[in-house]
C-alpha cells in the first residue's frame, strides 16, 4: 500500500507544482454546487444591485487573481459570463 501512497503523493505534488491542482479542485467544488442547485428550488431573479455587487466582486477576485474563487462564485450566483462594462459600474 505505501507504493500507493507514495504516488498518491507525488501525484499531488505535481499537480501543485504546476499549479493545477488548485483549479482542478475549483472545478470539482463548482460542479458539486452545480449538482446541489439543480435539487433546489428555482433562485428568484437577480436584482439590479446584486448584478452589479456580483461584478464588483468578480473584478476584485479578478484583479487579485483569484480564479478558484471566481470559478466556483460565478455558477453559484447565476451571475452572466459576460462582463458588464466598466463605466457602467461606476
Amino acid at each position: 500500500m505505501s507504493t500507493l501512497e507514495e504516488l498518491k503523493a507525488a501525484l499531488r505534488d505535481t499537480l501543485a507544482a504546476r499549479g493545477s491542482l488548485g483549479q482542478i479542485q475549483a472545478r470539482v467544488r463548482s460542479e458539486i454546487f452545480n449538482a446541489l442547485e439543480e435539487t433546489e428550488d428555482p433562485k428568484p431573479p437577480m436584482s439590479h444591485e446584486n448584478l452589479v455587487i456580483n461584478e464588483l466582486i468578480r473584478e476584485y477576485l479578478e484583479y487579485n487573481n483569484y480564479k478558484h474563487t471566481l470559478s466556483v462564485l460565478l455558477p453559484e450566483t447565476g451571475q452572466p459570463a459576460e462582463r458588464i462594462d466598466r463605466s457602467f459600474l461606476s
